[in-house]
């Protein structure tokens, strides 16, 4: 699943934009300050930051060369009032990617969310195969050998995870940072414990499960 930082200090903008967007199945974690946002930014990961740009503490502008500095390849967008073309002239000048004026539309948004998205989507096809196993994100339909597989949302946005990186292999500490919401209560142990199920519910009876442990290293899809 794919996680977004919204940073916007409006409140009531910020917790409505936030809302639509989960609903369209992004995770979504927010900062209503500059320095705040950059903070998240730097502990986490995420496939998409959306930024005002006038944030107490620290501009958005800031907030992004600071973005540019460290990850030269993160999406950035503006959503902001600033809607002077020398405005927008400079926010594309510092690194942004896509910059939305206010008032807005929510649909356009989402839009403009998934056409940035495209751009790092490393898998193009509607439908991801590994061995037996087929999964549709956008319908969140997952199968095993034609037979529909009865996920948690969880385990489905892990299974997503590693079909999309297949033979990467990652520690229960690097799918908490990618997949779960900033604040979440969920620990290493949770993680875990999700992976447990999934690999139960993906493996057959007498076969081998593909998604398998690395000893002392973490988790991969064995491709």
């Amino acid at each position: 699943m794919t996680k977004i930082l919204l940073v916007e200090d409006d409140i009531q903008l910020a917790e409505r934009t936030q809302e639509w967007l989960r609903h369209e199945h992004y995770t979504v974690d927010l900062a209503h300050d500059g320095a705040d946002g950059l903070q998240l930014f730097e502990h986490n990961e995420y496939d998409l930051t959306i930024l005002d740009w006038q944030l107490p503490s620290m501009t958005g502008i800031d907030v992004c060369k600071r973005i540019r500095a460290t990850r030269p390849d993160a999406l950035v967008m503006f959503l902001t009032g600033k809607s002077e073309i020398d405005d927008k002239e400079l926010g594309f000048d510092i690194g942004a990617d896509d910059y939305l004026t206010k008032p807005f539309h929510l649909k356009e948004l989402s839009a403009r969310v998934r056409a940035l998205l495209r751009r790092i989507d490393t898998v193009q096809a509607p439908i991801l195969r590994c061995h037996d196993l087929e999964l549709e994100s956008e319908s969140f339909k997952a199968a095993k050998g034609g037979k529909q597989l009865n996920l948690l949302p969880k385990e489905f946005v892990l299974l997503e995870y590693f079909m999309k990186h297949p033979n990467q292999v990652f520690n229960s500490k690097a799918l908490l940072k990618a997949l779960w919401p900033a604040d979440s209560e969920a620990g290493e142990d949770t993680v875990r414990t999700h992976i447990k199920n999934l690999r139960r519910k993906i493996t057959g009876p007498n076969e081998e499960c593909s998604i398998v442990n690395v000893f002392g290293v973490g988790y991969k899809l064995e491709v």
